[in-house]
């Protein structure tokens, strides 16, 4: 589950041991009675504005977060961790209480599990009621409840994961979402075309739905129309990108619309597709792919006819092929 996975993440966070945390190597600054009350803990510095001397054995909050930001140093973040673990290490030796136990939960916003074999998104995510971003790329998940989504997600990334239907995703989904990313998963058209629309979605920026298995795109348009803050749409990778009219179509239908497939569209290129949208008829149901093989080597040719005399009984030995593309 994802809240599993979150805990396996904070535990190689390290927030409880040295240089974050609490202990011998800053203890002093936490203590109950001389520790103020006003101001950030840790920043151990007198009413005059003089630096406070360390006690002997301890470190200064500067020489941790050190250690902390130093590629050579042993406690450096490993390269795969992002701006929002540095943040929370850093937390961690300048106000260690606000990360302790459920405390993390509060000030979490942000979270990325990715290739982490995740199956199940989980009620757990509900305790992380600031979280703002999630991303869950290259797991293994095919269903979402969207009742277990925290309602502040304003990002939700499950790019490269098995999810096939979005009826449980839609039921109860993030009033604030702003981007959806859904590409390379195994959406097929035109039934789930009817739950990307302003009904789930009405803050929707940024949409990903990329390498799926789309088809219709007329159906899919007279949806995505009614997202009027959409401004980013990736199709690339459906079957309906192959369509001859494919871009100026989606162009022409979606004016507002302000990157098609990472590709930024322009007024020369609005204007040149002017009308397209009135033309449906140009859009055909299915495309041609024509492959020509310019040799083969090492196969018998199977037009070549064997030369038998008359009445020979000799055997007839013929020969096909069946060539296969994946697209």
């Amino acid at each position: 589950s994802v809240s599993a996975a979150f805990w396996e993440h904070l535990r190689h966070l390290g927030l409880q041991d040295f240089p974050c945390g609490l202990g011998s190597w800053n203890k002093s600054r936490f203590n109950a009675q001389t520790s103020p009350r006003g101001g950030q803990p840790g920043l151990g510095t007198e009413p005059a504005g003089q630096e406070e001397a360390m006690p002997l054995g301890e470190e200064s909050p500067e020489a941790l977060l050190e250690l902390l930001s130093d590629w050579h140093s042993p406690w450096a973040l490993p390269p795969d961790c992002g701006p929002q673990d540095q943040h929370l290490r850093e937390m961690a030796v300048l106000t260690p209480e606000l990360v302790r136990g459920s405390c993390v939960f509060q000030v979490l916003r942000s979270l990325r599990i990715v290739g982490k074999g995740v199956e199940e998104v989980d009620e757990g995510l509900l305790q992380l009621q600031q979280l703002e971003e999630l991303i869950l790329s290259a797991n293994q998940i095919s269903r979402i409840t969207s009742a277990n989504l925290p309602r502040t997600l304003k990002v939700l990334e499950l790019c490269c994961n098995a999810v096939a239907d979005l009826q449980d995703l839609c039921a109860q989904p993030p009033p604030e979402l702003q981007h959806l990313g859904l590409g390379y998963n195994r959406l097929c058209g035109p039934s789930q075309d009817k739950y990307l629309t302003a009904d789930f979605w009405p803050n929707l920026v940024s949409l990903d739905l990329s390498f799926n298995n789309l088809t219709d795109l007329l159906e899919l348009v007279s949806q995505l129309s009614s997202l009027q803050k959409l401004r980013i749409l990736v199709l690339q990778g459906n079957p309906l990108a192959l369509i001859h009219t494919y871009r100026g179509f989606l162009v022409d239908s979606l004016p507002k619309l302000s990157i098609l497939d990472d590709i930024h569209i322009g007024p020369d290129e609005r204007h040149r597709f002017h009308g397209l949208a009135r033309q449906p008829e140009l859009i055909r149901s299915e495309a041609r792919v024509v492959v020509s093989v310019g040799e083969i080597r090492g196969v018998p040719d199977p037009s070549a006819h064997q030369q038998l005399e008359v009445g020979s009984e000799a055997p007839v030995i013929t020969y096909s092929y069946c060539v296969t593309y994946k697209f």
